[in-house]
């Protein structure tokens, strides 16, 4: 990566702070850029999910990891929980999505408590062989009595797709039939997925993130305070692809101990540890055992700490000097937080990152854990929260004494409830990928980049005004 007219700056820079300049380029086409990351994730696409309560989980590793990302999920579940949760995800298909599943004398209500659990809007009602009967969406259930049994307002006219399917051919016969979707049948004609004609169509554009066993890979998180070799031990038994240790102040003594353990458990997967925000924080974590370095101290949506303590880094020039450091330890790092927009994650590439974690952005989907609501304008959203905030610390200390809970509560940091509003135009998060990937897709070929590293290496980046970077954003009305 090079400054523009060669001046680097003597302050540090946001992703709002820059802008790439384009360059001669022989790639002619977004679908010439390979986004496979070299890190050992073996994620195809540069992007893992934040272990965040509110973002990370079953249905979020699945979704994720089927287009080629992977996710984090948090350090405070349960370890009989994440084990659980390792297993479903590995048995997850590589195309079609989990359907959601009810019997004909199931209700309306059980329903639309669970249509929002799955971007595909979809309900399969089975009989008692789990063969399909019919289908309920949410335009199914409008005006209808909560109690009134989905044999009486399901959808009878059923096209199915065979299980042995390629998605071209899947996508061929929704569109003949006209159809959104439709249930995947085995040979026997029962249900085993749901694969919609978008579905179809990114299974063509993006290759799974799989393990050596061809199944979808999924990382876990653990802490560095108690037992850390038996959580990071059964994190490892339970089958996870990466391992991230975990702390908002990386640059500590406990973190440093606390990857000893770990890598003296001979792990056999990358080890990920953060946060830290300078060059010495990556030396003495790689020191320690740490194979992909966590970059970012307070730019997350959800973080108070630069306001609360002034400590942090801006973003970009965090990333870009720790991946110089990593790089030269042989090393990757992971921007961890500050993106809100396709050109955030292409910036951080360009300052080195071999993946970019997002968090709050992810909230809002269907796919993240929390339940939807509506707002008083009718607008549906979900909940996020900090992973320092007082809501994450009570979970995290639920097992301490009251007095011990209580003090630990006085000196929480980030906001405990927000609400993330879902793009009605797109709101399941394979929606935000296409955008950020199209996004980041486009600035390799702009900067005459086929890969990761080429687009490091000749990306060319200058420095905007506020000014500058205002004028950049689109208006959706005149002025």
């Amino acid at each position: 990566m090079r400054f523009l007219n060669g001046a680097t700056p003597a302050y540090d820079l946001t992703y709002n702070d820059v802008f790439m300049a384009p360059a001669r380029s022989e790639v002619s086409s977004r679908l010439d850029v390979d986004l496979a990351t070299g890190d050992g994730t073996g994620s195809t696409i540069p992007i893992v999910v934040a272990n965040m309560t509110a973002v990370a989980g079953r249905r979020m590793a699945e979704t994720v990891a089927r287009r080629g990302g992977i996710a984090v999920i948090p350090q405070d579940i349960p370890i009989e929980v994440v084990a659980e949760v390792v297993a479903w995800v590995k048995q997850r298909h590589l195309v079609y999505d989990t359907a959601i599943a009810l019997g004909p004398t199931d209700t309306v209500g059980d329903a639309i408590h669970l249509l929002p659990k799955r971007a595909h809007g979809a309900v399969i009602v089975i009989d008692d062989a789990g063969r399909p009967m019919g289908v309920v969406t949410d335009a199914d259930t409008v005006g209808v009595d909560r109690f009134a049994q989905l044999r009486d307002v399901m959808s009878t006219e059923l096209h199915t797709v065979p299980a042995d399917a390629d998605p071209r051919t899947g996508f061929d016969r929704l569109s003949a039939g006209r159809r959104r979707l439709a249930p995947v049948v085995d040979g026997e004609g029962r249900l085993v997925g749901v694969l919609t004609r978008q579905g179809a169509l990114r299974a063509t554009l993006y290759t799974p993130a799989v393990d050596g066993q061809g199944r979808l890979r999924i990382a876990a998180a653990v802490g560095i305070n108690g037992d850390v070799a038996g959580k990071a031990a059964a994190l490892l038994e339970a089958g996870v692809d990466t391992l991230v240790v975990d702390t908002a102040h990386g640059h500590q003594e406990r973190m440093i101990s606390a990857l000893r353990t770990v890598r003296g458990l001979d792990p056999g997967v990358p080890v990920a540890a953060g946060n830290v925000v300078t060059a010495g924080g990556v030396r003495d974590l790689v020191e320690a055992g740490a194979d992909i370095i966590k970059v970012g101290v307070g730019p997350g949506a959800m973080c108070t700490t630069r306001m609360m303590t002034g400590v942090g880094r801006p973003q970009f020039s965090a990333v870009l000097d720790c991946a110089a450091a990593a790089r030269r330890l042989g090393r990757h790092v992971w921007a961890d937080g500050g993106v809100r927009h396709p050109r955030d994650v292409a910036l951080a590439l360009a300052a080195g990152a071999s993946n970019v974690m997002i968090g709050s952005w992810f909230a809002g989907t269907y796919e993240s854990p929390g339940d939807l609501y509506n707002d008083e304008d009718g607008r549906r959203y979900k909940e996020s929260f900090g992973m320092a905030s007082a809501r994450a610390v009570s979970a995290r200390t639920a097992e301490d004494s009251p007095y011990d809970r209580a003090r630990k509560a006085i000196f929480e940091e980030g906001i405990s409830s927000a609400r993330m509003y879902l793009d009605p135009t797109r709101p399941g998060v394979e929606d935000l990928i296409d955008e950020i990937i199209s996004g980041v897709r486009s600035a390799f070929t702009y900067a005459g980049a086929r890969n990761l590293d080429e687009f490091h290496e000749r990306v060319l980046i200058g420095v905007q005004s506020t000014a500058g970077y205002t004028e950049g954003m689109p208006l959706p009305t005149s002025w």
